[in-house]
Order: structure tokens, then sequence, then C-alpha cells
């Protein structure tokens, strides 16, 4: 029986390890992965993800410039000249454009797990969908769910989000032997999932974000299976089937 790990910062990454026949699932609630979601949702063509702003510059170079839309933030700053990525702000702006995205957690995980056999990106928006792909097409592999956490800390919102994921494939089949992060996780969203939204104000990173006055943007990100696209890495590059 194939194991389902939980990671609780990027941090613990093993890149090398990520290599041996894993799938991982990150989660960045807020924002990256919420954001990455609501791109596609909102018609992006795909998103870059990169590690800083020089990189999305770099990425950026040569491309005509209505074909994409550089977007990130650093420490909670969206980066000058950048588009702030947050999830409604965008819509918009990014129809049928390369998203280059930057984040401070979010995209630094996904780049540090690309090792793995496949990658996908997961929030409370799309986990059940990206569940559902889990169990159809991944079930003799490992799979490392990743919490990106901020600044390598623990994020409270993370944990809940990759929790979320964990019960809707855990309902549909009891396919993978949960570690104790991950039984804890699933437990925590149990306990918790009536009361999401004022789960994620309350969280370190929402307090920032509801300091800055972005509740809307809190209040939409913490809505269940509201979108059905799977966002996996491919080439560098986030795509959808």
């Amino acid at each position: 029986m194939p194991k389902l790990h939980l990671l609780l910062k990027k941090e613990e990454i093993d890149e090398a390890r990520m290599q041996e026949d894993k799938t991982a699932v990150i989660f960045d609630v807020l924002l990256a992965t919420s954001t990455i979601a609501a791109c596609f949702w909102h018609g992006a063509k795909e998103v870059i993800p990169v590690l800083d702003g020089d990189e999305a510059r770099k990425q950026a170079a040569g491309r005509e410039t209505d074909s994409f839309c550089l977007v990130g933030e650093y420490n909670g700053k969206t980066i000058e000249g950048f588009l702030d990525p947050n999830p409604l702000q965008l819509k918009k702006q990014i129809a049928g454009k390369t998203v280059v995205l930057s984040t401070t957690n979010g995209t630094v995980a996904i780049r540090k797990a690309a090792g793995a056999n496949k990658v996908y990106t997961a929030s409370l928006l799309n986990g059940s969908a990206v569940a559902d792909k889990i169990a159809a097409e991944h079930q003799e592999e490992t799979i490392v769910a990743v919490c990106s956490g901020s600044g390598g800390e623990f994020c409270l919102e993370d944990f809940f989000g990759a929790g979320y994921f964990v019960d809707c494939l855990m309902r549909q089949t009891s396919h993978w032997e949960l570690t104790d992060s991950a039984k804890a996780a699933r437990i925590f969203y149990e306990t918790n999932k009536c009361n999401s939204r004022q789960l994620l104000k309350q969280s370190r990173v929402g307090e920032m974000l509801m300091s800055l006055g972005f509740e809307e943007e809190i209040d939409f990100v913490a809505e269940a299976s509201k979108i059905s696209h799977v966002p996996w890495l491919k080439n560098g590059k986030l795509v959808i089937d």
C-alpha cells in the first residue's frame, strides 16, 4: 500500500527523494495555489512559476507585450511593475495570456518539488478535483502533499487546505496509508470545515491580508470545490488538460 505523506513547509522537501516515484501536490492557500486555480478559471493560457522577480523578467523577455502578464509579490508586497497576485483582481487581465507568477512561498515550493513524477497545485478551490485526478491516475505512487508555509514557518491555512484534499481523497478510496501528519490534517479539516472563512482570516497570513483590505479575496478562496481545473507542471509550466 503506497503512502500519503504531508510536509508542513516547503523547507522539508527533499529534492532527491522527491524523484523516487512520487507525485507532489502543492498547497499555498493564501494565496499562490488559489491564485493559480483562479488564473485558469479566468481563462489564462498557462502559468509559469518562477523563483523571484528577476527570473520572471527573464521569462518575459522577448515575448509579445500583450501575450503575458507579470504577476507577483515578495514578502507580501506586490513586486514593482507586476500585477498583484490576488485571484479576483486578475479576472479581467489574464484571459488567453501566459501568467508569469512569482511568490515568496508557493512558486518556490512548486519549483523545489519539480523532480517528482508529476506536480499538481491545489487549494480549497480545487482540492476535490485534484483528489479525483490522484485517485484516477496515481494509485501506484506515493503522494507527497506539501504545505508551502511562509518564511520557513508552518501555516494554518495550508494545513487546512491539505486536510481538505486528504479528506476528499480518502472518501473515495482507502488505497493510501496516511502518515500521522496527513491524518492530523484531515482531522483538523473535519473539525473546522464549517468555519473555513473565519479560520483563514484568523491565520497569520490571513490577518495580514485582512489588514490590507482583502477580506473579499479570503472569502473567495475559502469556497471549497468551486473550481474543477487541475493545474500540473509540464516542462516548467503549469497547464491544465
